[in-house]
């Protein structure tokens, strides 16, 4: 499982005009069953995703095709969980 920062950097002023695209890269990945959440860091940094069911290459190449990040709109990181513990609703993430 992995969590996808997106924090917004030299050009987050283009944000606007890269909206459109952005939201259908994140439409694809939940279309596609690898993002499970999504949403903004607060106060207007950017934005976090929880993806699973994808290795860190196949992430890594599905972040970089998101428009904020092509356009430098936001800086991506992307941090490995290894999950040992979760509540009941949550379990099929330690499989």
């Amino acid at each position: 499982m992995h969590i996808v920062l997106l924090k917004f950097a030299e050009q987050k002023d283009q944000a606007p005009s890269h909206m459109d695209g952005h939201n259908a890269w994140l439409k694809k990945g939940f279309d596609d069953g690898v993002f499970l959440l999504a949403g903004s860091l607060q106060p207007r940094r950017g934005g976090a995703i929880v993806v699973n069911g994808a290795t860190l290459e196949e992430l890594q190449a599905r972040v970089a095709q998101d428009p904020f990040v092509v356009a430098k709109v936001v800086d991506a990181e992307i941090l490995e969980i290894s999950a040992s513990r979760a509540d009941d609703r949550l379990k099929f993430l330690l499989g």
